[in-house]
């Protein structure tokens, strides 16, 4: 016997409920001529007779009916795998995976995560942490769909196997304990903090945005302090230990003893979202970045707001 087209069964399944050519080709949109072509054909994949043809219509054989009961559960099968496929397209079940970095791990990261939540509740969402690197290497491995990722003028992300979407901008912000000389300036020049100490996040980007800014503005700082983490880092600023540098979305937990000034010539860091460029988006993964989009448009009017506020 040779592969069955399902197709075909399809045609004797229309045959056998109607009990006539006519009437099958009728809900098929097909001439009666060509149904019984369609039975003819089936009949010599499987050969035997499926079909007996009367005066008043047709009657399966009892191969007919034999076939008719596969029929029946393939087109039942098609049905549930359409269903099924309709309810992904329609984000009613499925799984998102993302992934982040820290500083936008507690702040932006959370917002997409409530929103897209809210839109589509039935869909599971998981979100990993690393560091750059890692995220690359876990898009590359498919385990995340969609990655945040982030990248300095002097060192851009440029990699043709990835597709990147410019969610927003984030400033540096000069970190000074509420009682320090440049807590109440708009905006502070690098070259006024020559005679600063400097708390510094180790091995961290940061880090070597303090090196590149005070070296253009001709001197070297001075490291009081190496933090661990942001939090590290704001609880010895305000111990007066010295002054730091930090991206504005690194700041979503502010201390109150310490405030956060503009640069009057600050490095951006790019917030980027990121995808495989020969990977096709899942439903879900094209909706996300939809609430990237909108997520990221929000984050920056309030950001806009606080620092007029301040």
């Amino acid at each position: 016997m040779s592969d069955l087209d399902l197709h075909r069964l399809h045609v004797l399944r229309e045959v056998g409920h109607s009990g006539s050519l006519t009437s099958a080709a009728a809900a098929l949109s097909f001439t009666t001529s060509a149904v019984s072509q369609q039975i003819a054909k089936l009949e010599h994949e499987v050969g035997v007779a499926l079909v007996e043809r009367h005066p008043r219509g047709v009657v399966l054989t009892d191969a007919g009916h034999a076939l008719l009961r596969y029929a029946d559960e393939i087109d039942r099968t098609v049905e549930a795998a359409r269903a099924e496929m309709d309810e992904f397209a329609g984000l009613r079940r499925g799984q998102l995976r993302m992934g982040t970095f820290p500083t936008v791990g507690a702040s932006l990261m959370p917002d997409v995560v409530l929103a897209f939540r809210a839109r589509h509740p039935e869909v599971a969402v998981t979100v990993v942490s690393a560091r750059r690197d890692g995220l690359l290497e876990r898009l590359r491995r498919r385990d995340v769909e969609l990655t945040l990722l982030w990248d300095y003028p002097w060192q851009r992300i440029e990699d043709e196997d990835l597709a990147l979407v410019r969610l927003m901008d984030d400033p540096t912000m000069l970190l000074v304990p509420r009682d320090h000389p440049m807590a109440g300036h708009r905006s502070v020049p690098i070259d006024a903090l020559v005679d600063q100490e400097w708390i510094v996040r180790d091995e961290h980007p940061v880090a070597d945005v303090l090196r590149r800014v005070c070296r253009d503005a001709g001197f070297e700082p001075r490291i009081a302090f190496a933090a661990n983490d942001y939090q590290e880092t704001q609880g010895m600023v305000a111990a007066g230990i010295g002054i730091a540098l930090a991206p504005q979305l690194a700041l979503s937990a502010l201390r109150a003893d310490i405030v956060a000034v503009p640069l009057a010539v600050s490095p951006m860091r790019r917030i980027l979202l990121a995808q495989l460029a020969n990977r096709r988006l899942s439903p879900a993964g094209q909706q996300a970045v939809s609430v990237f989009r909108s997520t990221a448009r929000r984050t920056r009017a309030r950001l806009r707001s606080d620092s007029v506020e301040a």
